[in-house]
């Protein structure tokens, strides 16, 4: 490897205590797929849904506090589990606030991976984005022309992957307390709709059936989200507009 390589991404014993938080969150993801699968599941929740119900009447702020931290841990690891955890959020807590707890354990997990990401990456890698294909590369490209559009997009549109939302705006740069706002309002509409399904678990329990996970992508509750991604779009597109029109 080349010195201008290294000097690229950051490398050598600098570049390295850097990239150590980074590093962590990737070996505790891959090493959470595969032991943690099996019990982050519907499985497990509609198994012990009893006791925590139970630990929950007993000990309703501590089981908010519990929730919260196990919520920020599989988000900041990319841990499995972030829809079941979600689930839950709403079988404990009902919709509201339910949601309210998701959306805070979801907001608090994707900062801490974009915080780690931006301080062990950041501008080195995003300097190697400049230009690259695919969808992380139009990502990139609108984030830079559009911040505050681009990040309610990627977080409003559910074929944009949890983990690339957290990670692409780290690479380019982006504001801490810009993501952190874009983040914790985008993804509201998405945790209610699950969260309200989690709070119907219980009737699930008892028919035996396993919940409909597929429900954002009704046309009642995935046209109101396409609203919301073209009032994302609109600065954009006017943005456009507004450049050919002074060619």
């Amino acid at each position: 490897m080349s010195d201008a390589t290294d000097q690229a991404i950051g490398a050598g014993p600098g570049g390295l205590v850097r990239r150590l938080p980074l590093i962590a969150i990737l070996v505790v993801a891959v090493v959470g797929a595969f032991t943690l699968r099996d019990y982050l599941s519907f499985e497990t929740l509609r198994d012990n849904r009893e006791a925590l119900l139970g630990f929950r009447d007993a000990n309703y702020p501590a089981t908010v506090l519990i929730f919260i931290a196990v919520y920020v841990a599989i988000v900041a690891f990319s841990l499995p589990g972030a829809t079941i955890a979600t689930l839950t959020g709403g079988f404990l807590f009902a919709t509201f606030p339910g949601a309210l707890y998701n959306v805070i354990g979801a907001t608090i997990g994707a900062v801490a991976i974009f915080t780690a990401a931006r301080w062990g990456l950041g501008e080195r890698l995003g300097a190697r984005l400049q230009g690259s294909d695919g969808i992380v590369g139009k990502i990139k490209d609108g984030i830079d022309e559009n911040q505050w559009s681009m990040l309610f997009l990627i977080r409003l549109v559910p074929a944009v992957p949890f983990f690339i939302a957290n990670l692409v705006p780290a690479f380019v740069q982006v504001p801490t307390w810009r993501f952190a706002v874009s983040t914790f309002l985008g993804i509201i509409p998405g945790a209610v709709v699950y969260t309200s399904v989690g709070a119907g678990l219980g009737e699930v329990f008892e028919r035996g059936e396993t919940p409909n996970l597929g429900i954002i992508f009704e046309p009642q509750i995935l046209l109101p989200i396409l609203g919301l991604c073209a009032l994302a779009l609109l600065p954009i597109v006017l943005k456009a507009v507004r450049g050919k029109q002074g060619l």
